[in-house]
């Protein structure tokens, strides 16, 4: 076992919190209206990866491919998107389920609204949701973004006419300067983590994930395949993560998929948290040097870490070569399997089953998880090439060599 990975494997226990509701099929019906009635919407593809899956000894792998997410090439734009709607819909008064694109953009709407400014803190996902969504409804949004912030991500983000800082700090800094910044200045913070007095809008970002979950469930149902055995889930707050997790459980019940989070190990608070068996939540300060730039959190979201703690069945930290070899693979699949497009925090699960499932010292927690013959394990890939001088360095010229 290599000093830079752990896992901690959790049994089931009896007496668990209730399915979370505000995560259920209600909530993900009104979430996925919202967002089709998008003119750019468009449902992003399960891929089947059957030559892998035989590779690897499993019975299917399946990829939820969000790169193709309304043309942003990442998933973050769903949560931005539904909390900038409901935040609007509050301030006017309006119901959620009479929430759509027609009635957000509509004149009448922007006379009663004035002019609004959004302003969150990000590594490059998230900030360009929430700078898109404020221009395609007419608003103004301000993005901090972390020191070392990759320069094409910065781009893409000013592109969407958002005033972009670039700060010397470090992703939790920067939203906690980001929060100061919107109670100077009157402006509306939407971010994607929560603390005590801020709940409400990261819990509406939370349900605007519910939109890939539901798509990825309904997408398996209808191509006749069997429901996932397994999820293998990457985190960095914990906000998709139990996004997902949370709509799982209740669709399954209590026979929710065998459910892994895996984290890098420069920014493992969730792997920490679970570790400590306490439920205080841990942190991690200093630099997070690690590619995977969408997960280098170094503080859990208590809402999403409230879902993981009742549900979650492992949590993994791992090293950066796991995820650069999750790029590879799906860049360069198996047999006629379909090519994902996948970056480093997208790649980073199927990066993990590689080597829980080929590698000789992780038989026994192979064995635990039952990843065997009879698995069907689901992966959604959050992000394409955002960086994609960062993605040739990896794809082509092996910047991480294979472990």
């Amino acid at each position: 076992m290599r000093d830079e990975y752990k896992l901690l494997i959790r049994q089931r226990k009896a007496g668990r919190l209730p399915p979370p509701d505000f995560l259920g099929l209600a909530a993900a019906e009104q979430v996925r209206r919202f967002h089709e009635s998008f003119p750019q919407y468009q449902m992003t593809p399960l891929a089947v990866l059957d030559n892998l899956a035989k590779e690897l000894g499993v019975a299917k792998i399946y990829v939820k491919d969000e790169s193709y997410r309304f043309r942003l090439n990442a998933f973050k734009v769903l949560g931005g998107s539904y909390a900038v709607g409901r935040i609007i819909a509050q301030r006017l008064g309006l119901p959620a389920h009479q929430l759509t694109y027609q009635t957000l953009t509509a004149r009448e709407t922007r006379d009663k609204l004035g002019n609004l400014t959004f302003v969150t803190a990000t590594d490059g996902n998230h900030g360009r949701g929430i700078a898109w969504t404020a221009a395609v409804l007419g608003q103004k949004a301000v993005v901090y973004m972390p020191q070392g912030a990759k320069p094409e991500r910065v781009h893409s983000i000013r592109a969407t006419g958002a005033e972009v800082v670039e700060t010397c700090l470090s992703y939790d800094d920067a939203v906690r300067h980001a929060a100061q910044m919107a109670e100077q200045h009157g402006w509306l913070l939407v971010q994607d983590t929560a603390w005590a007095g801020y709940e409400e809008i990261p819990v509406w970002i939370m349900q605007g994930y519910l939109t890939m979950a539901y798509e990825a469930y309904q997408q398996l149902r209808q191509n006749g395949e069997e429901r996932p055995t397994h999820i293998i889930l990457q985190a960095g707050v914990g906000s998709m993560a139990g996004a997902v997790l949370g709509f799982f459980v209740n669709m399954d019940g209590e026979d929710w998929p065998v459910t892994v989070i895996v984290e890098p190990d420069q920014a493992d608070c969730l792997f920490r948290t679970a570790q400590a068996g306490d439920r205080t939540l841990r942190r991690v300060t200093g630099r997070m040097d690690t590619i995977m730039a969408g997960l280098a959190c170094g503080e859990p979201n208590p809402v999403g870490w409230k879902v993981l703690d009742a549900y979650a069945d492992a949590f993994v930290s791992c090293p950066d070569p796991v995820a650069a070899q999750g790029m590879r693979i799906l860049g360069n699949p198996a047999g006629a399997d379909p090519r994902v497009i996948s970056g480093e925090s997208g790649a980073v699960g199927i990066g993990l089953a590689a080597e829980l499932l080929t590698r000789p010292e992780f038989s026994v927690y192979k064995e635990r998880l039952q990843l065997d013959q009879n698995a069907r394990i689901l992966f959604f890939s959050t992000e394409g090439d955002t960086d994609r001088a960062g993605y040739r360095s990896v794809v082509w010229n092996g910047a991480f060599p294979l472990l």
